[in-house]
């Protein structure tokens, strides 16, 4: 009897042995027949594309400005997410939860690193709300180069931030409004949507404007005023920009030697036009104006429209338009929003995104030819080297709705881990000269990191486990042989507690 108890208990020990290793083995054909590009191919207009816009994929930006540091574009937004977020997939874009202003820079003009907020509740807690920032800069006499960042507080005025980095800290250097309807001259409900420009001879100049017209073909809401040697007083009287069908999001660039004012226009029917020779501006659409001494109004001329509204060339439905002109390594490109992500988010709120395109301008003439919204956005400046330490929050695109937060210092994020995998994907990472040897990342927690090239097919090039409870350095040797050639890298990872801060690879 007790023999045959001991058979009976050894046949069921082989038995559930035998059925753990099933269950094992299931489990392990699982996860390598899992069709990645399958569970990731409606997540993002950008992933498996190669469309640059929007900027990123992961949240909502609106209202872009845009500065040029030591190599680099900057580019600051409008927080709809913040939006999204206190109102959810159903509720609409009305903008009274905005708080925060969202940083990103980029080098190559496709892969994005994303900076985290800027807390305006925080820096400035007088104000109602943050939206539709203006940023210039300028090396001061202490040597180092100072930001001057404005932005309209709700639609009662305009105020700014002040740092000595692009990613701050940032501090509010006034404790009030730059400009608002206490001053004399502003005589416009809304003075709000600033834009800043400091021209060849280093003076600041602000415009801004908004609110109920006085007329439709006039509406008498664009203003401009000088700004003091400081950059947050004001060195003349406000005046008036004559701005046909005004309506807001006034911008100022200075292009061979003539203020370039751009501004969107408002939803009116162009009932009224005076020029034969100039064709009247689409609805909602960026126009300009040109002048040689900004603070005479009547030296303002209305020059053409030359960018649509976004749901005019069928990028998202119709939406309000605001935009900067820039220049970045001899080139010129224009920053916008388009509600690029909408559908992939499931909301019809009125969730906007920044995108880029580049833009034609004859300088010699300051003539600004037309340009239009695309997916497909810029083409890359030059290629990313994955031999050196790349940020996980620089990214190409992402399987959407990737979370970070704040690590570290000012501006760094690292992208957080889920029970489910997420992915990140730089594009045109440069292997043409060097094959990888070895991979490295910067993590935290319990979690895993696959790593592909060019697509999400077969086995990973290298797959590297962590379960350290600090930040460590880990890496693994790369057996596998690729192409010398220039391609997308894909980072798939996973860990419910699990951080992910940067990546190189070595050879």
């Amino acid at each position: 009897m007790f023999r045959k108890k001991v058979l009976l208990s050894t046949v069921f020990a082989i038995s559930f042995l035998g059925y753990q290793k099933d269950i094992v083995a299931q489990t392990k054909s699982k996860v390598v027949k899992e069709n990645l590009e399958e569970k990731f191919a409606n997540v993002s207009p950008k992933l498996f594309t190669n469309n640059a816009n929007p900027l990123l994929d992961f949240m909502f930006t609106a209202d872009p400005t845009a500065v040029e540091y030591n190599g680099r574009i900057y580019v600051y937004g409008t927080n709809d997410h913040q939006q999204y977020e206190h109102v959810g997939k159903d509720g609409k874009n009305s903008y009274e939860h905005i708080h925060t202003l969202v940083m990103m820079s980029t080098d190559d003009m496709v892969n994005w690193t994303y900076h985290g907020l800027i807390d305006i509740a925080k820096l400035a807690p007088w104000t109602q709300n943050s939206w539709a920032p203006s940023i210039t800069s300028r090396l001061e006499a202490d040597g180092k180069t100072h930001f001057y960042l404005y932005y309209s507080n709700s639609g009662v005025g305009s105020a700014v931030l002040t740092s000595t980095s692009p990613v701050g800290p940032w501090t509010d250097p006034l404790g009030k409004n730059v400009v608002d309807r206490s001053i004399p001259g502003v005589d416009v409900d809304a003075p709000f949507d600033p834009g800043v420009l400091i021209d060849d001879q280093g003076t600041g100049w602000l415009t801004f404007g908004g609110g109920s017209p006085k007329t439709k073909y006039m509406p008498d809401n664009a203003r401009i005023v000088k700004l003091g040697t400081d950059m947050i007083s004001l060195a003349s009287d406000v005046a008036k920009i004559p701005a046909p069908y005004f309506f807001e999001a006034s911008d100022l660039n200075f292009i061979n030697g003539t203020y370039v004012y751009t501004y969107n226009t408002n939803w009116e029917d162009r009932t009224e036009w005076p020029y034969s020779n100039i064709a009247k501006p689409t609805k909602c659409n960026i126009s300009y104006m040109t002048s040689k001494t900004p603070l005479n109004p009547d030296s303002w001329k209305y020059q053409d429209n030359y960018f649509n509204n976004s749901g005019e060339e069928n990028v998202g439905p119709w939406t309000n338009n605001h935009t900067h002109l820039f220049k970045f390594k001899e080139k010129y490109y224009i920053t916008y929003h388009a509600m690029y992500l909408q559908d992939y988010f499931g909301t019809k709120g009125g969730f906007r995104n920044a995108g880029i395109e580049e833009m034609q301008v004859d300088e010699a003439n300051v003539k600004i030819h037309m340009g239009k919204a695309t997916f497909e956005g810029p083409s890359q400046l030059n290629p990313l080297n994955p031999f050196v330490l790349q940020q996980a929050e620089t990214t190409g695109g992402t399987s959407g709705q990737v979370q970070f937060e704040a690590v570290g210092n000012v501006g760094n994020m690292v992208a957080k881990g889920k029970a489910d995998k997420q992915c990140l994907m730089v594009r045109g990472a440069d292997f043409s000269k060097q094959i990888p040897a070895k991979f490295e990342a910067r993590v935290k927690g319990k979690g895993k990191i696959d790593v592909y090239v060019n697509n999400l097919k077969g086995t990973p090039l290298v797959s590297l486990e962590s379960n350290g409870k600090e930040w460590t350095t880990i890496s693994k040797k790369i057996k596998q042989k690729i192409n010398k050639e220039v391609g997308n890298i894909y980072f798939v990872f996973e860990g419910e507690n699990f951080l992910f801060d940067e990546w190189k690879f070595n050879y």
